[in-house]
């Protein structure tokens, strides 16, 4: 199979993140933080230890707490539920976001009150950020969340200039990272985000099962969840600080340990070097096949990894089943979680869009075949 949906989930992992894994569900699979036992002690370790490198990661100072969760979808849940939004709260998203915010939004929002906004687009699709000034003077954000990667189009979004724009009206500031983490520089001492939610199981190119969010000092949620955390157990209320105040329930220590590999084996500069490259290669190539158009904003200075398109005469999963059937080749196709973007896109009497997701492992002949499939129809 020639695997070219990584936006997904990247596949396959670093052959160390499986060998870790294994011998964590061998060796270490015990309740970190509930035993003072030795094995307990090294699983408490090893997570520790892989918060830090979360931490390097994003150029966090010490500080920052990192919490884990089971997803980033989790994550985004529970920073979303924990923000104090309320009736005459404004929430400014970008047209760009994924489910994870866009319906965790929308709960609330039929629960609490607050407004809604959009941050607007360019006829290019990309941010307006004139605009987007103006609409924070007429009314200012209590929150303002944002996709660092769409995962429809990967177009990398402007998220420094967001935040500036959102810290000068003194909002809380929210980046969901699962497209970008591992792949391009998120430096939390140059960006002013207070919260970056992350997925293990994409560019960082861990496992299923492990995700989370890096939270500055000083910011504050409402627990979602409540629950064991091994500390104070005679208290019904959570612990007051983070990291334990967000991590209810036993940790996945085995999923930790693919995460905590596959960290340390992440050489983000290569991997970005690999996947640019690759990113411009297929959108040269896709350019070439006159039936086909591109989607979005597809300028290799401000896209990577991700590329949308549609084919005149056919829907977007017809073009998967094709692909899949006859060449071996896996995309993904539809809407991508993802529905205010379409709305731009002009994609609805396709059924969305096919996607290609480049990772590290897929190589120009990956593109090659393809392309090589594309032209036949």
């Amino acid at each position: 199979m020639i695997y070219l949906d990584n936006a997904a989930t990247t596949f396959p992992k670093p052959e160390e993140v499986y060998n870790a894994m294994d011998k964590a569900n061998r060796e270490l699979a015990f309740n970190a933080g509930r035993g003072a036992y030795k094995k307990a002690i090294e699983a408490a370790e090893l997570i520790d230890e892989t918060k830090r490198l979360i931490k390097g990661l994003f150029h966090a100072d010490e500080s920052t707490a990192v919490v884990f969760t089971s997803s980033v979808t989790h994550a985004l849940n529970q920073v979303i539920g924990g923000l104090t939004l309320n009736k005459g709260d404004t929430v400014y998203i970008t047209p760009y976001e994924h489910n994870a915010v866009a319906r965790a939004l929308h709960l609330y929002q039929k629960i609490r009150g607050f407004s809604i906004d959009f941050i607007p687009l360019r006829k290019d699709l990309r941010i307006d950020i004139d605009k987007m000034a103006f609409l924070f003077k007429q009314k200012a954000p209590s929150v303002v969340i944002m996709n660092a990667v769409s995962n429809v189009t990967g177009y990398i979004l402007p998220i420094e200039k967001i935040c500036t724009l959102a810290k000068e009206s003194g909002a809380v500031t929210v980046i969901d990272a699962a497209q970008a983490a591992g792949l391009i520089d998120i430096d939390m001492r140059i960006i002013s985000a207070d919260i970056i939610c992350f997925a293990g199981h994409k560019t960082l190119q861990g496992p299923f099962g492990i995700g989370g969010f890096a939270i500055k000092h000083g910011v504050d949620l409402i627990p979602v969840f409540a629950g064991g955390t091994g500390s104070n157990s005679l208290s019904l209320d959570m612990p007051d600080a983070a990291p334990g105040r967000y991590e209810a329930s036993s940790q996945n220590i085995v999923a930790i340990a693919g995460l905590n590999a596959a960290l340390k084996g992440l050489n983000q500069e290569k991997h970005l070097i690999n996947v640019r490259k690759l990113t411009a290669y297929l959108v040269k190539k896709l350019l070439e096949i006159d039936k086909l158009e591109i989607v979005g904003t597809h300028d290799i200075a401000d896209t990577i990894g991700i590329i949308s398109f549609t084919v005149d005469g056919y829907r977007a999963d017809e073009i998967g089943m094709i692909l899949d059937d006859e060449y071996d080749i896996a995309v993904r196709t539809g809407f991508h979680c993802a529905p205010y973007i379409h709305e731009y896109l002009s994609d609805i009497s396709n059924g969305g869009t096919v996607r290609v997701g480049i990772g590290a492992f897929n190589t120009e002949e990956d593109i090659d075949a393809l392309i090589e499939a594309l032209s036949t129809l």
